[in-house]
């Protein structure tokens, strides 16, 4: 058995959670579910980022303290769990003082390595980021995300070595050592380093960061966001005591991100690990952006899309379905209701409800809900079958999760078009055996896709599944993938409409 440790960005605890990073959670649990199916021993980590400059002004303007914000934010994130469906193993808080404690301990370390230093920085600062911008990025003063001015500032910070790490970090990914997916964006990223990365500012005095972490040995100063935020993926392992979580899962197998920081994943944090004598990720998987309706999702143009709003209407499944098979795995893509109704009905109610509920159906009345007996195989039939379990597996493993369930698509295609071919409403008249074999075959079908959609739609597979009498997840793919594991004479049973017509 393999071990898998998989983590997604923290989100900034400033605001509701929103659609963009409801796809990247779905993402990240699509996958810790297919290696839990495969058999891996999987541990999937997700947070929230508390902590900055931020934070503490939007708690001052609510009339509240800086851990009453953020507390209420991170109860909205939790609640995404159920919303979402999430199957994750922790939740790490940068609050918590499991994270406080990792996250000095690795500060120390990074100075003991004598890449922490003090200097000035003077330069820019966008709060609405929490990031220092240099000059080439400004668009007319502003910061050329938030089109807003950019503080001016001038102050004594600790900085981080980045520079001294910078050819080796080019060539952990130029070797594939660190993984970038998809390969533009590994493109992009080592443009910007073979032009030299340069040293950080990794603190800020504490009289302008109130709300953070107190640099090791100097209260004077507070942790930016770097050494506390990007630790959180070692701090939950229980890094400060060396732990049996940490030994056992790091480095993790895959950080899922998406484009905006992939410089810091890429660059500050795996420097942070050669410094500090740690291992690195084996891979970065990075995703795009959302839009609605082909524009940025804003307040004033009324557009913002809530995740928990789509899944108390459609159902969880249904949302999942879209972020994952419409939205480009590695791109951006856009959200639109009527597509997401067309999605909904087309391919969620036609295609898969309607086949579920016809074959169900059929071996109730004509074989009065048993499983019949196979007497010729359908060698034509089972071929495709493996081809797509080969297809879908490099899919899974490529971070193309699109093309995986675009794959459990064509299969449903192909069984509804099989019912067609062979209309078992006339070989019930006609010819038992065929029909008993046109049935089974069906049934078949039904229970691979049924697995390979568990990480996709789990609530639906497992509705799939317990009409067969399989066990959801039985971890073991060879079984899952091989052909005629229904045993004839089983039960099966009707399951309720597995898409029903939204109010």
């Amino acid at each position: 058995m393999s071990r898998f440790y998989i983590t997604t960005s923290i989100p900034y605890a400033n605001s509701i959670p929103h659609i963009g990073f409801a796809m990247e959670a779905i993402q990240t649990d699509c996958l810790a579910r297919y290696h839990r199916m495969i058999g891996d021993d999987t541990y999937f980590l997700t947070g929230t980022d508390e902590h900055g400059m931020k934070i503490a002004d939007t708690a001052k303007e609510k009339g509240k303290t800086e851990q009453e914000h953020v507390d209420e934010i991170v109860a909205l994130n939790k609640d995404l769990k159920k919303i979402l469906n999430l199957s994750y193993d922790d939740f790490i808080r940068t609050t918590s003082d499991r994270h406080k404690r990792g996250a000095q301990k690795l500060w120390k370390k990074l100075a003991e390595a004598g890449d922490i230093y003090k200097d000035r920085y003077d330069g820019f600062y966008c709060s609405g980021c929490e990031a220092y911008v240099t000059e080439k990025d400004l668009v007319n003063g502003n910061c050329p995300i938030h089109k807003r001015p950019v503080h001016t500032f001038s102050e004594e910070n600790y900085f981080f070595r980045l520079s001294k790490y910078s050819d080796k970090i080019q060539e952990l990914i130029e070797s594939d050592t660190l993984k970038i997916v998809p390969e533009f964006r590994k493109r992009e990223f080592l443009n910007v380093v073979r032009d030299g990365l340069t040293d950080v500012s990794f603190s800020r005095p504490k009289d302008a960061l109130t709300w953070g972490i107190p640099v090791p040995d100097d209260s004077s100063q507070t942790m930016y966001v770097w050494c506390d935020a990007l630790s959180n993926y070692i701090t939950a392992l229980d890094y400060e005591n060396n732990g049996e979580l940490f030994q056992k899962y790091w480095p993790a197998d895959v950080h899922v991100i998406g484009k905006d920081i992939t410089r810091f994943h890429a660059g500050i944090w795996i420097g942070m690990l050669i410094s500090a004598g740690l291992e690195i990720p084996g891979n970065i998987y990075v995703h795009g952006f959302i839009t609605s309706g082909g524009h940025k999702m804003s307040k004033s143009l009324d557009n913002v899309v809530s995740p928990m709003d789509v899944a108390k209407k459609y159902g969880t499944d249904a949302l999942r379905y879209y972020l994952l098979r419409e939205i480009p795995t590695t791109g951006d893509g856009d959200f639109t209701y009527e597509r997401f109704e067309e999605l909904y009905n087309g391919e969620l109610a036609n295609n898969i409800g309607n086949l579920v509920n016809r074959v169900l159906a059929m071996t109730d009345r004509y074989f009065e809900g048993k499983i019949p007996q196979i007497n010729e195989r359908d060698e034509g039939l089972i071929l495709r079958v493996e081809k797509f379990w080969e297809i879908y597996h490099t899919q899974m493993n490529d971070f193309n999760l699109k093309k995986a369930i675009e794959e459990i698509m064509f299969r449903a295609d192909d069984a509804n078009q099989y019912i067609e071919e062979n209309k078992p409403w006339a070989l019930a008249k006609e010819d038992e055996k065929k029909l008993a074999d046109v049935l089974y075959n069906l049934l078949e079908m039904l229970r691979h896709i049924g697995y390979a959609m568990y990480p996709f739609m789990p609530g639906i597979s497992e509705k799939i599944l317990a009409a067969l009498s399989c066990k959801p997840l039985i971890k073991d793919v060879s079984i899952i993938e091989k052909w005629g594991v229904l045993h004839a004479d089983d039960s099966i049973t009707k399951c309720d409409q597995l898409f029903p017509r939204p109010d």
